[in-house]
């Protein structure tokens, strides 16, 4: 896997994007290097304080809801985590469990090569993100058989369009 994501990231940013470079990450589109999944990134509205940005995944025929939050000291990561038909209101911990279908850091990629942390709201979208360990994540979760996909997303997904 480590393989793949040396070889894969030098491509995906050869391919260069400068008409996307304006783009909020709260409107940024990413496909995945399969094109048969996207991040579709939304803006926060700010009801989740500890919410930073929001996002779906579309894989296949599935739309998977995500949600990003900054852990804490020593070193702040932004914290990913992509979940499917949870309960509403108060969760317990199994519950919580048996729904995420990914967790884990997020990084960008800028188009000098450069591996940094998820922009925020408001910010410039990043050229290529990073969702450690998606394809294993989401191989081994329910969620999965129902995107109709021959082999899940691969973790690597490159800036593809901006919503207006």
């Amino acid at each position: 896997m480590t393989l793949r994501l040396a070889i894969t990231i030098p491509l995906l940013l050869a391919s260069g994007l400068p008409a996307l470079a304006a783009c909020r990450q709260e409107l940024a589109l990413y496909a995945d290097t399969s094109k048969t999944a996207t991040l579709e990134f939304v803006p926060h509205d700010g009801e989740a304080v500890t919410v930073t940005n929001r996002f779906r995944l579309v894989a296949g025929e599935k739309v998977i809801e995500g949600f990003v939050q900054w852990s804490g000291a020593p070193a702040p990561r932004p914290y990913g985590m992509l979940t499917d038909q949870c309960p509403d209101g108060d969760v317990t911990g199994e519950e919580l469990e048996a729904c995420t279908v990914w967790q884990g850091a997020i990084y960008a990629v800028g188009s000098g090569g450069a591996v940094g942390l998820l922009p925020g709201q408001g910010e410039d979208a990043a050229q290529s993100l990073v969702l450690s360990d998606l394809a294993r994540a989401m191989s081994q979760h329910r969620a999965y058989a129902e995107t109709k996909l021959a082999e899940p997303p691969f973790d690597v997904f490159t800036l593809s369009g901006c919503q207006e």
